[in-house]
């Protein structure tokens, strides 16, 4: 339900942005784990750390699987501030919806490289 005071303000539900703040704080906090678990095994790794350890690092599932949901958390989270930014202050709906577009664009591009780039697809 909406209501509309004077020419321009529109109010809307209490709930607006509830989920876009909980995936930004859930998000935030899974990226921040998974950084906190890579810095432990790179610091807690003997000798030097080559191709073959940094390989090593990913190539367990549970870490492949963890690795994935954050590049998926990383897309998600970038798309909210992004779409945000857009919305406060590109006031053309047409360049607001080319930069929305160009957005999603370069962070699914950005996802499938990282994809790449970890499991050589």
């Amino acid at each position: 339900m909406s209501t509309t005071y004077g020419n321009k303000r529109l109010v809307v539900g209490a709930h607006y942005g509830w989920r876009d703040f909980l995936v930004q704080r859930i998000s935030g906090a899974l990226m921040g784990a998974f950084t906190l678990i890579v810095l432990l095994q790179v610091l807690f790794t003997q000798g030097p750390i080559g191709y073959d350890t940094w390989a090593g690092i990913f190539a367990a599932q549970w870490m492949k699987a963890l690795t994935f949901s954050v590049i998926v958390a990383l897309i998600w989270h970038a798309w909210i501030g992004m779409n945000s930014i857009w919305l406060d202050y590109v006031k053309a709906a047409g360049m607001r919806l080319a930069m929305q577009a160009f957005t999603v664009i370069w962070l699914v591009s950005c996802g499938g490289w990282a994809i790449q780039a970890l499991w050589r697809l």
